[in-house]
């Protein structure tokens, strides 16, 4: 069902999913367009951002965010345009980044838009690398990596959103980057077309083996996206005074319980401490949402001098959201996906 101007759809969390989100964690309700009051613009949503921390919001376990209510929206990123406005900086056909979640439509007084230029070729792009993602990528590789020429750096999924463009980042400070990623096709685009040195298939039997040969002289820099089997294979070969930007832990948001087999944390804090191991989580917009003017700047013109390449997984349709979401969770995404509303 295509948006209409008189109805508003949304997906709204219907209960909390314990493991895999499945039919019965969202519902898609309908109810009128809302009504812009002074001061608030009404929002039509023309992109709509898919991206794993939207697990952690189906949880009411403590998080750095508060958690979706039963029965509201579901929250993402969008790009959106002004349809109706009753507040002197908006003007009826802005295009602005939002965070007005999983809907047709939404009102907003204003807060936290950022309005895109009306000549920007591909506005959905402010979604991914000209936006959250790129700059999760940017600032904490500069800010936590700290990376240097000639180091060896180490990008868990490396051919989605974030880890594509720090391999890439990487790849343009002069360090030597190693990706890892799902299948033959994903490591060949890791190589040929994102410029890595090296890809290796976490799904091979081999795949501590190859990361091993890949990284003769060890890692300096791992950058986490995936955690579990992937961030054992990674462990053994850090060097001294590796630096772990700790981004994210998808290969968990569905863990009902702590992984079988031996205890492996004595392990983990032994090899930080005795390789002085700096790792560090953060919050994008909490920690480093001061540099983001930087980062609009420099990223902006790296990719206007095709200096970092991007893959976008459009998919057609606000109801697609919830499979398309789940197939993110399980790995099946390739680049970054985005759902087309309008």
């Amino acid at each position: 069902m295509p948006q209409s101007p008189d109805t508003n759809r949304r997906w709204v969390l219907a209960e909390r999913p314990k493991g895999e989100p499945n039919e019965n964690t969202l519902r898609l309700e309908t109810a009128p367009v809302p009504e812009p009051k002074q001061g608030e613009v009404l929002l039509a949503t023309e992109f709509l951002s898919l991206d794993p921390y939207m697990r952690g919001r189906m949880s009411d376990a403590p998080s750095y965010a508060a958690p979706v209510e039963i029965g509201q929206p579901m929250v993402g990123g969008t790009v959106a345009r002004v349809a109706k406005s009753n507040n002197p900086n908006f003007a009826e056909g802005d295009r602005v980044v939002s965070f007005s979640g999983w809907q047709d439509y939404a009102v907003s007084d204003g807060t936290g838009l950022n309005k895109l230029p009306a000549e920007m070729a591909n506005p959905s792009w402010a979604l991914g690398v000209l936006g959250m993602p790129g700059f999760t990528a940017w600032a904490g590789l500069r800010e936590i990596g700290k990376p240097k020429p000639g180091e060896t750096l180490v990008v868990g999924g490396a051919t989605g959103p974030v880890g594509s463009t720090v391999g890439q980042i990487a790849k343009l400070q002069g360090l030597r980057a190693v990706g890892i990623a799902g299948g033959p096709e994903k490591c060949r685009h890791a190589v040929e077309t994102l410029g890595f040195d090296a890809c290796v298939d976490y799904k091979a039997e081999s795949f501590a083996q190859d990361l091993a040969r890949e990284t003769p002289d060890g890692i300096d820099v791992y950058w986490e996206n995936v955690g579990g089997a992937v961030f054992d294979a990674v462990l053994p070969r850090l060097n001294t005074a590796a630096r772990i930007p700790l981004c994210g832990l998808i290969s968990q948001y569905n863990a009902t319980a702590l992984p079988e087999g031996p205890d492996r944390m004595n392990w983990l804090m032994g090899q930080m401490l005795r390789k002085r191991i700096t790792m560090r989580g953060f919050i994008i917009f909490d920690d480093f949402g001061h540099l983001y003017p930087e980062f609009a700047k420099e990223m902006g013109q790296w990719v206007a001098d095709g200096k970092i390449a991007y893959r976008e997984e459009m998919i057609e349709g606000l109801e697609q959201a919830p499979q398309a979401f789940v197939g993110l969770l399980r790995g099946e995404a390739f680049g970054k996906r985005v759902i087309r509303v309008a």
